[in-house]
């Protein structure tokens, strides 16, 4: 980490201050869920990345447009290329300026594949916006679970314990039992408040009497194998990673163990040990095992909600039947 990065947090810790406290609701333009939507939908099935703009408001953080980010460059495209995004963030806030919209960044936005977002990556990214602006936060949209028939629409940002402890850069399983860090405490979910400025308001009660409503059919879609099948495929793809990191920690405990012994032994004998083989190996770091943690307390949720969701549609239409 740099020493530039490493004086950005001493500064988020040290100024967490009310006025820097988290916001309590994000509140989402109508026009701005629309944009993400669309966004994301049109580019399935990579997953893209946008700029959410607004207002902090005391304890509500207000989002009122957005704008997408440029697909990354391929890895045979020329360098110069790779700054290409950072001058179209800067070039469209000035554009957004120059025709008096809000153009204050209050974080970003981003899609994902049933819930698999959380990783170092991601994390990165989340902390170089938190750092510098404290109230931001991160919009995930999974579009494959919003076409099971509910919205997938979450607002996230990093907690303070995660986020002073990953700037000591310290993964060893003792730091973590000290520091009491469970998978639970990496994000914390923001509620969403979807708003609707009063002229849209104004074209919805227009349009209400000249639109004939339809039923949601996709809410009585019964066919929950694909959506299920999906995720507990990623589950058990995440479980054997965990259980590779578990092998790889108790690989190194047991190495430490023996050399600890062999060390001992020696001191006892009187004998010089060499110190290429005293030198211990260092720990393998324990993040891997924190994220895939939580990547698997997510999927076990989602088949919980959905599962019970899919029991209540085949009773009713078991009653139906019977009817």
């Amino acid at each position: 980490m740099s020493s530039s990065t490493s004086q950005d947090y001493s500064n988020y810790l040290s100024g967490a201050t009310s006025d820097d406290s988290p916001p309590t609701v994000v509140q989402l333009d109508g026009l701005v869920v629309l944009k993400i939507i669309k966004h994301c939908k049109e580019n399935l099935p990579e997953l893209v990345t946008g700029q959410l703009l607004g207002l902090d408001i005391g304890s509500t953080l207000e989002v009122t447009n957005c704008f997408p980010f440029p697909k990354a460059p391929e890895e045979s495209e020329q360098p110069e290329e790779t700054d290409s995004g950072a001058e179209y963030q800067i070039e469209m806030m000035r554009c957004l300026r120059e025709v008096n919209v809000d153009n204050n960044t209050v974080g970003w936005y981003t899609s994902t594949f049933l819930g698999s977002f959380l990783n170092e990556a991601m994390i990165e990214t989340q902390i170089n916006y938190q750092v510098t602006i404290p109230k931001c936060v991160v919009v995930i949209f999974d579009p494959l679970k919003t076409k099971q028939g509910s919205l997938s629409l979450k607002a996230c940002r990093l907690t303070d314990s995660f986020m002073e402890f990953y700037r000591e850069q310290n993964w060893t399983q003792e730091s973590l039992n000290k520091s009491g860090l469970s998978f639970n405490d990496i994000f914390q979910e923001i509620p969403i408040q979807i708003h609707n400025t009063l002229m849209g308001s104004a074209l919805l009660w227009e349009l209400e009497d000249s639109i004939s409503l339809t039923a949601d059919f996709d809410k009585l879609d019964l066919s929950t194998n694909p959506f299920l099948e999906k995720n507990l495929e990623f589950l058990i793809e995440y479980i054997d990673d965990l259980a590779a990191e578990q092998n790889k920690f108790q690989y190194w405990q047991r190495n430490a163990e023996k050399q600890a012994l062999a060390h001992k032994k020696s001191l006892e004998e009187g004998v010089e040990e060499d110190e290429n083989s005293a030198k211990q190996a260092p720990p393998p770091s324990r993040l891997d095992s924190l994220l895939i943690t939580n990547q698997i307390n997510s999927y076990c949720k989602q088949i919980n909600q959905f599962s019970s969701g899919s029991f209540s549609k085949l009773f009713l239409f078991n009653s139906l039947n019977k009817e």
